[in-house]
């Protein structure tokens, strides 16, 4: 008579199987609470020799374009996070320097390596008629529906740093990010940190920083 199969009889890989489902899962609700802000940050310091801009003070200037948009004053308090981390003090009374804040948003469609779908090029139905004869006349009607692709969020800030004494620009820098995420105001402060990486010396060209945010 046979006896009934215990656990321990098995086999090896159903085990594995179990072992490895419970990895991801602990995996996943570990990275549940966090996600990774990835952005491309290019900065560009100018000061002349003998200027340091570590601990500089300074106020925030706006463009004509920027005067009522109360977007801005966000921005600017986003940004002022972001350079306090740093070092630098806003005083608006004794400032050495002037800051303007730039910011921008899109979204689009995108395809299934992210990259943004032309005009047109998605259509959520899609469908035939056809009609023919045989025994009798006979009509086909087929309809269809997609899933939309999905939308992503490219987002822009820019910090540009002026001497007030001189006009000259002394530090300019700027961070973008293309992804899912559609909490802008959490999104831009991020950026602007990002932005500030390793002020007031940062490395020449393009690189990435990464900045780890709650979901």
């Amino acid at each position: 008579m046979r006896q009934p199969t215990q656990p321990f009889d098995r086999p090896f890989t159903w085990r594995i199987s179990l072992a490895m489902a419970a990895l991801a899962m602990a995996l996943l609700s570990g990275c549940a609470t966090v996600r990774l802000i990835d952005s491309d940050v290019v900065s560009v310091a100018a000061a002349p020799a003998g200027m340091s801009l570590q601990g500089a003070t300074y106020r925030f200037e706006r463009l004509p374009s920027q005067a009522n948009n109360p977007e801005a004053g966000l921005a600017e308090q986003q940004a002022q996070a972001a350079m306090t981390a740093v070092g630098l003090v806003r005083d608006d009374a004794n400032a050495q320097l002037s800051v303007l804040v730039g910011f921008a948003g899109t979204q689009y469609l995108a395809d299934p390596w992210g990259r943004p779908l032309p005009p047109g090029a998605w259509s959520p139905f899609y469908g035939s008629i056809s009609m023919g004869r045989g025994i009798g006349p006979n009509v086909g009607l087929g309809m269809g529906m997609r899933f939309p692709p999905p939308t992503q969020y490219r987002r822009e800030v820019s910090l540009i740093m002026r001497d007030l004494r001189s006009s000259q620009v002394v530090y300019e820098t700027r961070a973008t990010h293309d992804g899912p995420w559609n909490d802008s105001a959490q999104l831009f402060a991020t950026l602007f940190q990002a932005a500030m990486a390793n002020f007031p010396n940062p490395p020449a060209g393009l690189r990435r920083v990464n900045i780890e945010i709650p979901r």
